[in-house]
This record gives C-alpha cells, sequence and structure tokens, in this order.
C-alpha cells in the first residue's frame, strides 16, 4: 500500500501541473497512470498551440496563467520548451465572422486580453501572401503562442521529480475501495494506493473512471487529426484560424513553430466519436485544400507526418473542473475538450490554490465549471 496526501490519476498535460504545484506546497504526491511515461497519450498529439484568446472568463484567465508560466520556463528552470510568441490571428472574409469575432471583443478586452480588430493591411503585413479578396480584417491577439508539447511535458516530468512527486506508470486502475463517502482505497492492476485526496486527470478515461464510483461525468472523446511540414525559412507569425465552416470541417488552423515547421489542424464536421487514432487517408486533402485555398505560399511545402489524437469534449465545450460531490475527496480536471495543452500549467496553480492553500479567489471558475451544471452553453472558439 502507498500512502500519500494526494494521489493524481494521469501523467499528461494536466496531471503533471496539478501535481508539480500540489508539490511545491509541501503535499506528498503521487502520480499513477496506465501508460509507461508521462506524456504518453493525448498530450503528445497535441498541436502546440497556447493561448489565452477564449470567449470566456475562466478559461481566459487559466490560459493567461498558463501564457506567463510557459513564458518563463527557460528562463526560471533552465528548461527550454521551444516557446514562440506568434500570436493568434483570427481573420473574416464574411459579414457573419467579422459580427462574430466582434462581438467576443468586450469580454476578452474585459478580461485583460491584448486583443484588437486590426484591419486587412495589418493582417497582410503579419501573414505576408494571404489571400486579400473578401479580407475584411480580423482579431489578432500578439500575446499569444506556441510550445512544444514533447518538451514540455520533459520539463514538467523534471520539475515534479525535484519537487518530489513519485510516479507510478502501467498500472491500470481497477477499483475503488469507499467508507463514509471517501476514497479510501485505490487499486490498480499492481498495487493499491492510500490518499486523503484523489485528482481525475484521466482525459478521455475520465468517463469510465467514473462509471467506477457511480459518477455520470459526460466526457466523449472525438478523433482529430493533425499534420506538420518540413522546416522552411520564417515566412508567417501568427497561429492563423479559419473559424468559417466548409466541406467536412468546423475550422481549421495553422502556425510556423519555433523549427520553422508548419503544424496544421482541423476540426471535421460532424464530429468523429471514439477513440480511433488511426490516421485517415481522407484528412490531408480537406486540410491542405482549406490551407490553401487562404494561404497558397503552402503550396509547394512536403509534409512530413500526420497524426491523430482524442480531444475529451463535453456537452458545452467547457472543461468540468472542481470537486465531484461525491466521493467527497474526489476532484475532476477533465473534458478539457482538446485544449488540456494549454489549460494544463495555469489550471495546476488555481487547483493547488484551491486544495492546498483553500483559496476562495477561484469561486467563478469552479462555478462555470463545475460538474453539476446543466451543459447548455456553448463555447464559441473552441
Amino acid at each position: 500500500m502507498h500512502v500519500h496526501d494526494v494521489v493524481v490519476m494521469g501523467a499528461g498535460s494536466i496531471g503533471q501541473p496539478i501535481a508539480l504545484e500540489l508539490a511545491l506546497r509541501g503535499l506528498n504526491v503521487a502520480i499513477i497512470d496506465r501508460l509507461s511515461a508521462p506524456g504518453r497519450g493525448q498530450n503528445r498529439a497535441a498541436i502546440g498551440g497556447m493561448r489565452a484568446t477564449h470567449s470566456d472568463p475562466a478559461k481566459i484567465e487559466i490560459c493567461t496563467r498558463s501564457l506567463d508560466i510557459v513564458k518563463r520556463m527557460e528562463s526560471e528552470h533552465g528548461l527550454p520548451v521551444d516557446w514562440f510568441q506568434g500570436g493568434y490571428l483570427y481573420p473574416a472574409y464574411d459579414p457573419h465572422t467579422e459580427h462574430v469575432l466582434k462581438s467576443l471583443l468586450t469580454t476578452q478586452q474585459e478580461a485583460g486580453l491584448d486583443i484588437a480588430w486590426v484591419d486587412a493591411e495589418t493582417i497582410y503585413e503579419l501573414v505576408p501572401g494571404i489571400v486579400r479578396n473578401g479580407l475584411r480584417g480580423g482579431n489578432y491577439s500578439p500575446g499569444d503562442g506556441s510550445t512544444s508539447p514533447l518538451k514540455l511535458s520533459l520539463a514538467y516530468s523534471l520539475l515534479c521529480r525535484r519537487a518530489g512527486v513519485s510516479y507510478h506508470m502501467e498500472r491500470e486502475i481497477t477499483g475503488f475501495r469507499l467508507a463514509e463517502d471517501r476514497i479510501v482505497r485505490i487499486d490498480t492492476s499492481r498495487d493499491s494506493f492510500s490518499c486523503g485526496t484523489i485528482i481525475d486527470a484521466t482525459g478521455a478515461g475520465a468517463r469510465t473512471i467514473g462509471a467506477m464510483l457511480g459518477l455520470d461525468i459526460p466526457v466523449f472523446p472525438e478523433s482529430h487529426e493533425a499534420g506538420i511540414t518540413e522546416p522552411a525559412r520564417r515566412f508567417f507569425q501568427p497561429m492563423v484560424v479559419d473559424i468559417r465552416p466548409g466541406p467536412d470541417s468546423a475550422n481549421y488552423y495553422f502556425y510556423q513553430n519555433k523549427e520553422n515547421q508548419v503544424v496544421f489542424c482541423l476540426t471535421p464536421d460532424p464530429a468523429i466519436p471514439g477513440t480511433d487514432q488511426d490516421c485517415t487517408s481522407a484528412f490531408l486533402p480537406q486540410v491542405t485544400s482549406r490551407m490553401m485555398g487562404i494561404y497558397p505560399r503552402l503550396r509547394n511545402l512536403r509534409v512530413r507526418r500526420t497524426w491523430r489524437g482524442l480531444y475529451p469534449m463535453t456537452p458545452d465545450g467547457f472543461p468540468i473542473v472542481g470537486p465531484a460531490g461525491y466521493p467527497e475527496n474526489l476532484w475532476l480536471a477533465v473534458g478539457m475538450c482538446g485544449q488540456g495543452f494549454m489549460l494544463g500549467p495555469g489550471l495546476g496553480q488555481i487547483m493547488a490554490d484551491i486544495i492546498a492553500d483553500g483559496s476562495t479567489a477561484h469561486q467563478e471558475i469552479l462555478g462555470q465549471l463545475k460538474l453539476q451544471r446543466d451543459f447548455s452553453g456553448e463555447e464559441k472558439l473552441k
């Protein structure tokens, strides 16, 4: 029996930052995961974008913290994570898209975001060669950027170990023992754990874990594909996000990372439910057609590889964060809807504030993201 103050289930984009922040505040923390090494789940399928540009105050605050943490990772800890501050750009080519983007600005600016509507000429300077025909302008947030998912996961793993977090890998959770409405033991395929607080950061596996405890956790995985090209001398700065729907897709986005490779992704429409992570022959023709339709300068780049990952979706597109209610010592940090990579660092700080320090400063976030909500809203920048 392993005995700890806190056990975090999941060694990915969410679990490691939470474990680190709790350990830094003096708690004895363990991470358990069914895979062989940290970051081997959906963290390695992330494309690396990191933005505070969201449509709601909770995610804006969480990701603002994330950006601050990641920007300082190399200077504070000597751990390079390939941070590149290229910004995020949402271009508008039609009145409807322009209206949607402008309608978000008030909430975003009131939450402290450095974001503004810029004209077509400014966009052309940021993304030289972008199609100008019909370009009306767009929302631009210069403080956003990108970082390497693999390097950031490694950085968190090193920091966690320095802080005393113990890792227990290749452990499938097989059950829980409860007493007086609290989890008193976690059983795995290899051993058992006892702790005061348990945090579910299992991503796409959250619904399965919930079922073991009699909880209905509405997290439903969907398959998304991405790809990366060979490197080319830098020729544009921001992540370009086109939110216009198209044939078989809701939106698409691409950017040039610090190693000067173009990384790209597409949101399928209709969604592809399930846990299939095999690449398809349909993805590359779909996404390249849309990308070159807005930015023809991409046409001669060679694609190095594509991959497929899972978005743990919720009905309203917002994460589930906070106490489960039952069992009393279970906390949830699941349903990140494909944004766990950018939410993780900031969420780690916030959850440690609440769990370790007893802070009441984050009640608005907990209220918006709690499990006991009606899930009738909709995230506008999923």
